[in-house]
């Protein structure tokens, strides 16, 4: 019993430990080599945080932005982010441009996950609850648009825990069975670009996280 408490524990370190961005520079290199574009449909919670992450990435992928985000609020702050998202993809010149997809505003679906934790701060259950939400939902059009891997831009946040994400992440490739892209993109100085880039672009910077719950 003693032994499998310290293997569990051993475990949890290790995965805290890992080096995200050094494995994503692994998976680069050997995509080079082998001079394959993969598909990837990426999560994107907003165009600020797009925009370093497909400028980086656009090199490597082929990638398509999926627009899910049913926890912003209000509807106004919703059509405003989307609408950025779309202009920014427009505007931007990558090496292989990326394409669109918009998701549903799921507003009653995100309000279903939050009930009961509507009282707790930002960072928490809450939060990593709606994580999975929105990740879920990429993995499922992932597997169904036959994509080559699926990944989230919110680790470019110094708010989001990336630890947290990519367990998440990968928990969700073994149900679905499309390969999630380990990454923490706020390395390299990737949420620093963003906001040269979102000044480049004019971009619009909300700010608050985008639910109800984290304006209190």
């Amino acid at each position: 019993m003693t032994f499998r408490l310290w293997n569990v524990t051993e475990y949890t370190l290790r995965r805290k430990a890992m080096n995200y961005q050094r494995e994503l520079d692994k998976l680069i290199e050997k995509l080079k080599k082998e001079e394959r574009v993969p598909r990837l449909l990426l999560h994107s919670c907003c165009a600020p945080c797009s925009s370093y992450v497909m400028e980086y990435l656009s090199d490597y992928f082929e990638i398509t932005v999926f627009y899910y985000n049913p926890n912003i609020y209000p509807e106004s702050e919703y059509t405003k982010r989307i609408l950025e998202q779309q202009t920014l993809l427009s505007d931007m010149k990558l090496k292989h441009p990326a394409a669109f997809i918009a998701g549903s505003y799921d507003r009653e679906r995100f309000q279903e996950m939050a009930r009961g934790l509507e009282h707790l701060k930002e960072g928490g259950e809450r939060c990593l609850k709606c994580y999975e939400l929105r990740l879920r939902e990429t993995a499922g059009l992932a597997r169904k648009g036959e994509f080559d891997y699926f990944t989230t831009t919110l680790s470019i946040s110094p708010l989001k825990n990336a630890d947290r994400l990519n367990e998440i992440g990968t928990r969700l490739e073994k149900e679905y069975g499309v390969a999630y892209l380990q990454s923490d993109f706020k390395k390299k100085n990737g949420y620093k670009r963003s906001i040269e880039l979102s000044k480049e672009y004019g971009l619009y910077r909300q700010n608050y996280c985008g639910c109800e719950y984290s304006r209190l």
